[in-house]
């Protein structure tokens, strides 16, 4: 996404000219093979769901959510007009139907109660605090009751070696936004906003820190 006064948010590798790279990246130094099948498992998307994929980016967990479960309807937002120019082309070429929109999570507007599924990833630590809040507030009125939220982001580091690696994610993406998440994960800011049965599922090491899977559900 685009980088705005009021959210904070920082586009994919910082700087604009290096979205093209984003993909080859996070094959080279996220374990995306482990983590992101298990988002997906984990979210149990059934056949007729409507599903948001929050911060789409160049859209690699929106086509692996569509070529798991084909009779979903899959929908892409982001703000980043690179990023989404990159995932149209990418799901065209793969034959998939996804439904890509362009905008801020905490400015677009859905129908309220319209998915039964929002998968996010990589996202919410580009997010100042503030506008995290906000974008958990939008995200729990778009989903239907009992609707779940399943998020992949970085957690709490594990051990001294988890947070010095993190650095480099901080120094890249900024202190403000990521000063909380790598002190006490997402799960408080999920409760705050009144998400319910919120847990940390999951927890992968990469080169960067500890990736973190989140559950948590619409009450």
């Amino acid at each position: 996404m685009r980088p705005g006064v009021e959210s904070g948010y920082v586009p994919p590798l910082r700087f604009a000219a290096l979205t093209r790279f984003y993909d080859g990246v996070l094959r080279a130094t996220l374990r995306e093979d482990r983590w992101r099948p298990r988002l997906l498992a984990q979210a149990g998307i059934a056949p007729g769901h409507r599903v948001l994929d929050a911060g789409c980016g160049t859209g690699a967990l929106a086509l692996l959510v569509k070529a798991a479960s084909p009779a979903a309807h899959v929908v892409g937002l982001d703000a980043d007009a690179q990023a989404l120019g990159i995932a149209r082309a990418k799901a065209e070429r793969a034959g998939l139907a996804i439904e890509f929109r362009r905008g801020l999570l905490d400015e677009v507007a859905f129908e309220p109660e319209s998915f039964d599924r929002v998968v996010s990833s990589l996202v919410f630590h580009h997010l100042r605090p503030e506008a995290k809040r906000r974008a958990l507030v939008h995200l729990r009125e778009w989903l239907r009751p009992g609707g779940e939220l399943h998020v992949a982001d970085w957690g709490r580091a594990g051990g001294v070696w988890a947070r010095a690696a993190f650095l480099g994610v901080q120094l890249l993406d900024g202190f403000e936004n990521t000063r909380d998440q790598v002190r006490a994960g997402l799960e408080p800011f999920m409760i705050g906003e009144g998400f319910r049965d919120v847990a940390e599922t999951d927890r992968v090491a990469t080169m960067f820190g500890t990736l973190s899977l989140y559950k948590a559900i619409r009450p």
